[in-house]
């Protein structure tokens, strides 16, 4: 599992990352490494909160396998 993450700079200076495959995970930050940061963040922020939920969290898929 990969999540891209998207960077640009916008018209007044900040910075603003977003991982398109999660809905709504876009951060900004006054450097593009503090963007990053707080991106990063914010998706393992997401991810958890869906895994508590039981909502289903496709991204993970590969990222776990259960021993039988």
């Amino acid at each position: 599992m990969k999540l891209r993450i998207e960077i640009e700079q916008e018209e007044d200076g900040r910075w603003i990352a977003e991982i398109p495959d999660l809905h709504g995970v876009l951060c900004y930050g006054a450097t593009s490494k503090e963007a990053i940061d707080r991106v990063r963040a914010l998706a393992l922020r997401v991810v958890a909160d869906r895994l508590e939920n039981g909502e289903p969290v496709a991204e993970l898929d590969d990222l776990f396998a259960v021993a039988t």
